[in-house]
Protein backbone atom coordinates (compact mmCIF):
# COMPACT_ATOMS: atom_id res chain seq x y z
CA UNK A 1 0.00 0.00 0.00
CA UNK A 2 1.44 3.26 -1.04
CA UNK A 3 0.86 6.40 1.73
CA UNK A 4 0.34 9.75 -0.19
CA UNK A 5 0.21 13.27 1.61
CA UNK A 6 -1.87 15.72 0.37
CA UNK A 7 -0.99 19.47 1.39
CA UNK A 8 -3.62 22.40 0.45
CA UNK A 9 -5.48 24.92 2.20
CA UNK A 10 -8.57 24.13 0.30
CA UNK A 11 -10.92 22.57 2.67
CA UNK A 12 -13.06 20.65 0.19
CA UNK A 13 -9.92 18.98 -1.53
CA UNK A 14 -9.33 16.08 1.27
CA UNK A 15 -13.42 15.12 0.15
CA UNK A 16 -13.17 15.48 -3.49
CA UNK A 17 -9.51 13.09 -3.53
CA UNK A 18 -11.66 10.92 -0.39
CA UNK A 19 -14.68 10.58 -3.11
CA UNK A 20 -12.34 10.06 -6.22
CA UNK A 21 -9.89 7.44 -5.00
CA UNK A 22 -12.47 5.74 -3.13
CA UNK A 23 -12.28 2.17 -4.01
CA UNK A 24 -8.11 2.14 -3.92
CA UNK A 25 -8.78 3.36 -0.67
CA UNK A 26 -10.73 0.68 0.05
CA UNK A 27 -8.86 -1.88 -1.93
CA UNK A 28 -5.75 -0.97 0.61
CA UNK A 29 -4.18 0.51 -2.85
CA UNK A 30 -3.25 3.91 -1.84
CA UNK A 31 -3.36 5.82 1.67
CA UNK A 32 -3.92 9.29 2.08
CA UNK A 33 -2.59 11.37 5.02
CA UNK A 34 -3.86 15.44 4.41
CA UNK A 35 -2.12 18.69 5.40
CA UNK A 36 -2.79 22.22 5.12
CA UNK A 37 -0.19 24.13 4.56
CA UNK A 38 3.66 23.40 4.37
CA UNK A 39 4.48 23.59 8.06
CA UNK A 40 1.49 21.08 8.78
CA UNK A 41 2.75 19.01 5.85
CA UNK A 42 6.43 18.66 7.74
CA UNK A 43 5.41 17.86 10.98
CA UNK A 44 2.65 15.08 9.16
CA UNK A 45 6.07 13.29 7.83
CA UNK A 46 7.53 13.47 10.97
CA UNK A 47 4.48 11.49 11.90
CA UNK A 48 4.24 9.05 8.90
CA UNK A 49 8.15 8.41 8.04
CA UNK A 50 7.01 6.00 5.35
CA UNK A 51 5.01 8.59 2.93
CA UNK A 52 5.79 7.20 -0.72
CA UNK A 53 4.89 10.70 -2.14
CA UNK A 54 3.57 13.96 -2.04
CA UNK A 55 0.92 16.15 -3.62
CA UNK A 56 1.44 19.94 -2.88
CA UNK A 57 -0.13 23.44 -3.69
CA UNK A 58 2.08 26.27 -4.48
CA UNK A 59 0.22 28.89 -2.67
CA UNK A 60 -1.28 28.53 0.84
CA UNK A 61 -0.97 30.26 4.01
CA UNK A 62 2.26 30.16 7.11
CA UNK A 63 4.57 27.77 4.60
CA UNK A 64 4.01 27.72 0.02
CA UNK A 65 4.86 24.68 -1.58
CA UNK A 66 8.28 25.97 -2.73
CA UNK A 67 9.25 26.09 0.55
CA UNK A 68 7.99 22.64 1.89
CA UNK A 69 9.87 21.25 -1.77
CA UNK A 70 13.48 23.31 -0.17
CA UNK A 71 12.65 21.37 3.05
CA UNK A 72 11.48 18.08 2.03
CA UNK A 73 15.04 16.55 1.81
CA UNK A 74 15.59 17.03 6.40
CA UNK A 75 12.52 14.90 6.26
CA UNK A 76 12.26 12.39 4.04
CA UNK A 77 15.32 11.65 1.46
CA UNK A 78 13.20 9.08 -0.64
CA UNK A 79 9.99 10.60 -0.75
CA UNK A 80 9.04 12.59 -4.06
CA UNK A 81 6.65 15.96 -4.77
CA UNK A 82 4.18 16.03 -7.11
CA UNK A 83 3.12 19.73 -7.15
CA UNK A 84 -0.47 20.27 -7.56
CA UNK A 85 -1.49 23.90 -8.56
CA UNK A 86 -3.21 26.47 -10.66
CA UNK A 87 -0.12 28.36 -11.12
CA UNK A 88 1.24 26.76 -13.94
CA UNK A 89 3.26 29.71 -15.40
CA UNK A 90 6.76 29.00 -16.64
CA UNK A 91 8.25 30.43 -13.63
CA UNK A 92 6.71 28.63 -11.33
CA UNK A 93 7.02 24.90 -12.83
CA UNK A 94 10.93 25.71 -13.24
CA UNK A 95 11.40 26.83 -9.51
CA UNK A 96 9.75 23.58 -8.31
CA UNK A 97 11.22 21.37 -10.51
CA UNK A 98 14.64 22.90 -9.48
CA UNK A 99 13.81 22.62 -5.85
CA UNK A 100 13.15 18.64 -6.66
CA UNK A 101 10.04 18.46 -7.77
CA UNK A 102 9.02 14.86 -9.46
CA UNK A 103 6.28 16.06 -11.83
CA UNK A 104 3.96 19.17 -12.01
CA UNK A 105 -0.13 18.71 -12.37
CA UNK A 106 -2.30 21.63 -12.72
CA UNK A 107 -5.66 22.79 -11.90
CA UNK A 108 -8.54 21.84 -12.03
CA UNK A 109 -7.48 18.55 -11.51
CA UNK A 110 -7.81 15.79 -14.11
CA UNK A 111 -8.16 13.28 -11.21
CA UNK A 112 -7.64 10.15 -14.24
CA UNK A 113 -4.70 11.85 -14.74
CA UNK A 114 -3.21 12.54 -11.45
CA UNK A 115 -4.03 8.69 -10.75
CA UNK A 116 -1.74 7.53 -13.59
CA UNK A 117 0.68 10.33 -12.14
CA UNK A 118 0.69 9.17 -8.49
CA UNK A 119 1.16 5.22 -10.35
CA UNK A 120 4.02 6.82 -11.76
CA UNK A 121 5.95 8.56 -8.99
CA UNK A 122 5.16 5.28 -6.98
CA UNK A 123 7.12 3.03 -9.02
CA UNK A 124 10.17 5.60 -8.89
CA UNK A 125 10.05 5.91 -5.20
CA UNK A 126 9.89 1.85 -5.05
CA UNK A 127 12.25 1.36 -7.40
CA UNK A 128 14.52 3.66 -5.06
CA UNK A 129 14.15 1.92 -2.07
CA UNK A 130 14.69 -1.07 -3.98
CA UNK A 131 18.43 0.62 -4.80
CA UNK A 132 18.99 1.59 -1.54
CA UNK A 133 18.12 -1.74 -0.24
CA UNK A 134 20.28 -3.43 -2.59
CA UNK A 135 23.47 -1.71 -1.42
CA UNK A 136 22.46 -1.88 2.10
CA UNK A 137 22.94 -5.76 1.09
CA UNK A 138 25.92 -5.66 -0.88
CA UNK A 139 27.32 -3.99 2.17
CA UNK A 140 26.40 -6.38 4.72
CA UNK A 141 27.64 -9.49 2.67
CA UNK A 142 31.02 -7.33 1.86
CA UNK A 143 31.42 -8.27 6.45
CA UNK A 144 30.84 -11.89 5.27
CA UNK A 145 31.96 -12.41 1.84
CA UNK A 146 35.67 -11.63 -0.17
CA UNK A 147 36.07 -9.18 -2.19
CA UNK A 148 36.89 -11.03 -5.11
CA UNK A 149 33.66 -13.38 -4.81
CA UNK A 150 31.44 -9.99 -4.87
CA UNK A 151 32.65 -9.33 -7.76
CA UNK A 152 32.06 -12.63 -9.14
CA UNK A 153 28.93 -12.80 -7.97
CA UNK A 154 27.77 -9.14 -10.17
CA UNK A 155 29.66 -10.07 -12.99
CA UNK A 156 27.22 -10.96 -16.23
CA UNK A 157 29.18 -14.36 -16.02
CA UNK A 158 27.82 -15.25 -12.79
CA UNK A 159 25.10 -17.67 -13.31
CA UNK A 160 27.14 -18.96 -16.40
CA UNK A 161 30.01 -19.94 -14.29
CA UNK A 162 28.05 -21.12 -11.39
CA UNK A 163 29.65 -24.47 -11.54
CA UNK A 164 33.13 -23.64 -13.50
CA UNK A 165 36.15 -24.48 -11.31
CA UNK A 166 39.41 -23.95 -11.75
CA UNK A 167 43.04 -25.49 -10.76
CA UNK A 168 45.48 -22.83 -8.89
CA UNK A 169 48.19 -22.99 -6.88
CA UNK A 170 48.04 -21.24 -3.81
CA UNK A 171 48.90 -21.67 0.17
CA UNK A 172 45.92 -22.90 2.35
CA UNK A 173 46.51 -21.61 6.43
CA UNK A 174 43.92 -23.17 9.02
CA UNK A 175 44.65 -21.37 12.90
CA UNK A 176 42.54 -22.83 15.87
CA UNK A 177 41.94 -20.96 18.74
CA UNK A 178 43.12 -23.49 21.48
CA UNK A 179 41.49 -24.50 24.49
CA UNK A 180 38.46 -22.65 23.66
CA UNK A 181 35.74 -25.89 23.52
CA UNK A 182 36.43 -26.03 27.75
CA UNK A 183 35.59 -22.11 27.73
CA UNK A 184 32.22 -22.90 25.65
CA UNK A 185 31.04 -25.73 28.16
CA UNK A 186 31.25 -23.33 30.96
CA UNK A 187 30.37 -19.45 30.07
CA UNK A 188 27.33 -18.48 28.74
CA UNK A 189 26.82 -18.58 24.95
CA UNK A 190 26.52 -14.60 24.52
CA UNK A 191 29.67 -14.37 26.46
CA UNK A 192 31.59 -17.05 24.39
CA UNK A 193 30.76 -15.33 20.90
CA UNK A 194 32.18 -11.74 21.92
CA UNK A 195 35.30 -13.70 23.41
CA UNK A 196 35.85 -15.31 19.83
CA UNK A 197 34.98 -12.61 18.11
CA UNK A 198 37.75 -10.36 19.15
CA UNK A 199 40.14 -13.31 18.66
CA UNK A 200 38.88 -13.90 14.93
CA UNK A 201 39.12 -9.98 14.57
CA UNK A 202 42.72 -10.19 15.31
CA UNK A 203 43.54 -13.01 13.09
CA UNK A 204 41.80 -11.63 10.56
CA UNK A 205 43.74 -8.55 10.19
CA UNK A 206 46.86 -10.48 10.00
CA UNK A 207 45.53 -12.08 7.14
CA UNK A 208 44.02 -8.94 5.01
CA UNK A 209 47.53 -7.54 5.77
CA UNK A 210 49.13 -10.01 3.45
CA UNK A 211 46.54 -10.15 0.67
CA UNK A 212 45.01 -13.16 1.37
CA UNK A 213 41.35 -13.81 2.32
CA UNK A 214 39.15 -15.62 4.88
CA UNK A 215 37.81 -18.82 3.43
CA UNK A 216 35.16 -19.42 5.82
CA UNK A 217 35.12 -19.66 9.77
CA UNK A 218 34.58 -23.65 11.22
CA UNK A 219 33.58 -23.07 15.00
CA UNK A 220 36.64 -21.68 16.39
CA UNK A 221 39.26 -21.85 13.38
CA UNK A 222 39.62 -19.95 10.43
CA UNK A 223 40.32 -21.28 7.28
CA UNK A 224 42.21 -18.58 4.96
CA UNK A 225 43.96 -19.04 1.53
CA UNK A 226 46.30 -16.68 -0.49
CA UNK A 227 47.15 -17.18 -4.03
CA UNK A 228 48.91 -14.57 -6.19
CA UNK A 229 52.77 -14.00 -6.30
CA UNK A 230 54.81 -14.86 -2.65
CA UNK A 231 51.67 -16.41 -1.61
CA UNK A 232 53.53 -18.80 0.90
CA UNK A 233 55.44 -16.44 2.45
CA UNK A 234 52.68 -13.89 2.62
CA UNK A 235 50.99 -16.91 4.73
CA UNK A 236 53.74 -17.36 6.84
CA UNK A 237 53.92 -13.37 7.88
CA UNK A 238 50.33 -13.24 8.31
CA UNK A 239 50.63 -16.62 10.85
CA UNK A 240 53.51 -15.18 12.43
CA UNK A 241 51.79 -11.89 12.74
CA UNK A 242 48.73 -13.75 13.97
CA UNK A 243 50.59 -16.01 16.46
CA UNK A 244 52.02 -12.23 18.05
CA UNK A 245 48.70 -10.41 18.03
CA UNK A 246 46.71 -13.18 20.25
CA UNK A 247 50.37 -13.21 22.46
CA UNK A 248 49.99 -10.02 23.62
CA UNK A 249 46.42 -10.82 25.25
CA UNK A 250 46.52 -10.85 28.64
CA UNK A 251 44.98 -14.06 30.12
CA UNK A 252 41.17 -13.92 30.22
CA UNK A 253 39.00 -14.68 33.18
CA UNK A 254 35.47 -14.47 32.91
CA UNK A 255 32.40 -13.25 35.56
CA UNK A 256 32.43 -17.23 36.24
CA UNK A 257 35.64 -17.55 37.27
CA UNK A 258 36.97 -19.46 34.19
CA UNK A 259 40.93 -18.59 33.32
CA UNK A 260 41.49 -18.99 29.41
CA UNK A 261 45.06 -17.71 28.01
CA UNK A 262 44.30 -17.25 24.11
CA UNK A 263 46.57 -19.22 22.27
CA UNK A 264 46.59 -20.56 18.42
CA UNK A 265 47.93 -23.92 16.59
CA UNK A 266 48.43 -23.36 12.78
CA UNK A 267 48.41 -25.53 9.83
CA UNK A 268 49.70 -24.29 6.92
CA UNK A 269 50.21 -25.78 3.37
CA UNK A 270 51.10 -25.00 -0.40
CA UNK A 271 50.36 -26.29 -3.66
CA UNK A 272 47.77 -26.94 -6.23
CA UNK A 273 43.71 -27.03 -5.30
CA UNK A 274 40.47 -26.81 -6.90
CA UNK A 275 38.85 -23.33 -6.79
CA UNK A 276 34.93 -23.21 -7.61
CA UNK A 277 31.91 -23.10 -6.18
CA UNK A 278 31.41 -25.90 -4.28
CA UNK A 279 28.12 -27.38 -2.89
CA UNK A 280 24.41 -28.20 -4.03
CA UNK A 281 23.58 -26.56 -7.12
CA UNK A 282 19.76 -27.91 -6.70
CA UNK A 283 18.93 -26.25 -3.25
CA UNK A 284 21.19 -23.16 -4.33
CA UNK A 285 23.68 -23.42 -1.48
CA UNK A 286 27.43 -22.74 -2.81
CA UNK A 287 30.10 -22.09 -1.08
CA UNK A 288 33.28 -20.71 -2.99
CA UNK A 289 35.54 -22.40 -1.68
CA UNK A 290 39.19 -24.08 -2.56
CA UNK A 291 39.52 -28.02 -2.19
CA UNK A 292 41.84 -30.67 -2.64
CA UNK A 293 44.90 -32.91 -0.65
CA UNK A 294 46.76 -29.89 -0.24
CA UNK A 295 44.02 -28.52 1.51
CA UNK A 296 43.42 -31.72 3.80
CA UNK A 297 46.76 -31.58 4.29
CA UNK A 298 46.72 -27.89 5.65
CA UNK A 299 44.30 -28.70 8.46
CA UNK A 300 45.57 -32.01 9.62
CA UNK A 301 48.74 -29.96 9.75
CA UNK A 302 46.99 -27.85 11.92
CA UNK A 303 45.03 -30.46 14.05
CA UNK A 304 49.03 -32.05 14.81
CA UNK A 305 50.16 -28.69 15.96
CA UNK A 306 50.32 -27.87 19.38
CA UNK A 307 49.21 -24.35 20.97
CA UNK A 308 51.58 -21.86 19.53
CA UNK A 309 52.72 -24.11 16.79
CA UNK A 310 53.18 -23.00 13.56
CA UNK A 311 53.60 -26.34 11.40
CA UNK A 312 54.34 -27.09 7.63
CA UNK A 313 55.66 -29.65 5.66
CA UNK A 314 59.41 -31.03 4.78
CA UNK A 315 58.20 -29.81 1.23
CA UNK A 316 56.83 -26.59 2.19
CA UNK A 317 60.07 -26.18 4.65
CA UNK A 318 62.25 -26.11 1.42
CA UNK A 319 60.43 -23.42 -0.03
CA UNK A 320 60.57 -21.27 2.72
CA UNK A 321 63.48 -22.41 4.66
CA UNK A 322 65.86 -19.26 2.97
CA UNK A 323 62.72 -17.21 4.41
CA UNK A 324 61.98 -18.11 7.61
CA UNK A 325 63.57 -19.51 10.76
CA UNK A 326 62.22 -23.13 11.08
CA UNK A 327 62.77 -26.55 13.21
CA UNK A 328 62.22 -29.63 12.25
CA UNK A 329 59.54 -31.54 14.85
CA UNK A 330 59.83 -34.81 13.07
CA UNK A 331 57.77 -37.67 11.72
CA UNK A 332 53.63 -37.80 12.51
CA UNK A 333 50.83 -39.61 11.53
CA UNK A 334 48.03 -37.89 9.78
CA UNK A 335 44.48 -38.74 9.21
CA UNK A 336 43.99 -40.30 5.62
CA UNK A 337 48.01 -40.70 5.15
CA UNK A 338 49.36 -43.58 4.19
CA UNK A 339 53.03 -43.24 5.37
CA UNK A 340 54.11 -40.59 7.75
CA UNK A 341 54.42 -36.95 7.10
CA UNK A 342 57.89 -34.86 7.95
CA UNK A 343 56.87 -31.79 9.69
CA UNK A 344 58.85 -28.56 10.87
CA UNK A 345 57.40 -25.31 13.14
CA UNK A 346 58.12 -22.04 11.82
CA UNK A 347 59.93 -20.25 14.51
CA UNK A 348 60.39 -16.81 12.80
Amino acid sequence: MAKILVVDDEADLELLVKQKFRRKIRENVYEFVFANNGEDALQKLIENPDIDVMLSDINMPIMDGLTLLNRLAESNAILKAVMVSAYGDMQNIRTAMNRGAFDFVFKPVDFEDLDVTIEKTIQHVLQVRSTIAAIKENNILKMYVDENVLNFMTSKEYEKSLIQNETIQATAMFVDICGFTAITENVPADKVVTIINQLFDLIVKEIIAQNGHVDKFMGDAVMAVFRGNFHLDRAIDAALAAREQIKKIAEITTAEGRSFEPQVSIGINSGEMISGNIGSASLKRLDYTVIGDAVNLAQRLQSAAKAGQIVITEEVYEQAKESFQCQKIGEVNLKNKAKPVIIYEVME
